[in-house]
C-alpha cells in the first residue's frame, strides 16, 4: 500500500429491540496500493474491528438489529442520547457476612435417620392392624 490517510468517524445507534442511543468512535484509515485498489481499516480503541454496518451490536441488551443516524445526529439532538446513571441519594453501609448473625433455625433431619425410625413404625403398625382387623376376619371356625 502506498498511498494513504486516515480519518475520525463517529456513529450514533439505536438498538431496535431496547431503544438504547449510544455513539461508537472509530479512527479509519483510508490505503491504496500501487495498482489503484483501495481499502479501508477501522480501528475502535486502537484495535481493528469490523466496519459499524457489520456486525455491531448494542452494549445494553447485546442486541444485533440496530439502526444508525447521520454523523453528528446525536449532537444535534441530544434529548436522544441516554441519560447518564443516577447518583445513588445514600450510602449503604456494607457489612462484611461475618458479622452478621445467622438467624436461628432447625436444620432438618436426615433422610436416613427419618427411614430408620419410619419403617419400623410402619411394620409395627401394619402388624397391628393385620393382627387385630383382618386377621380375625380370615379366620372362620
Amino acid at each position: 500500500m502506498h498511498d494513504g490517510f486516515e480519518s475520525r468517524e463517529s456513529w450514533p445507534f439505536e438498538c431496535l429491540r431496547c431503544l438504547y442511543v449510544w455513539e461508537e468512535d472509530y479512527l479509519v484509515r483510508h490505503l491504496t496500493d500501487e495498482h489503484g485498489n483501495e481499502a479501508e481499516i477501522w480501528l475502535a480503541s486502537g484495535v481493528p474491528v469490523q466496519p459499524p454496518w457489520s456486525g455491531a451490536s448494542c452494549p445494553a441488551c447485546g442486541a444485533f438489529h440496530l439502526t444508525s443516524f447521520p454523523a453528528g445526529y446525536l449532537a444535534r439532538h441530544p434529548e436522544l442520547a441516554a441519560a447518564p446513571d443516577p447518583v445513588p441519594l445514600a450510602k449503604v453501609p456494607v457489612v462484611p457476612v461475618k458479622a452478621i448473625d445467622p438467624l436461628v433455625a432447625r436444620a432438618p433431619l436426615p433422610r436416613r435417620l427419618l427411614i430408620a425410625v419410619g419403617l419400623p413404625v410402619i411394620a409395627f403398625v401394619g402388624y397391628e392392624l393385620y393382627q387385630y382387623v383382618l386377621s380375625p376376619i380370615g379366620h372362620h371356625h
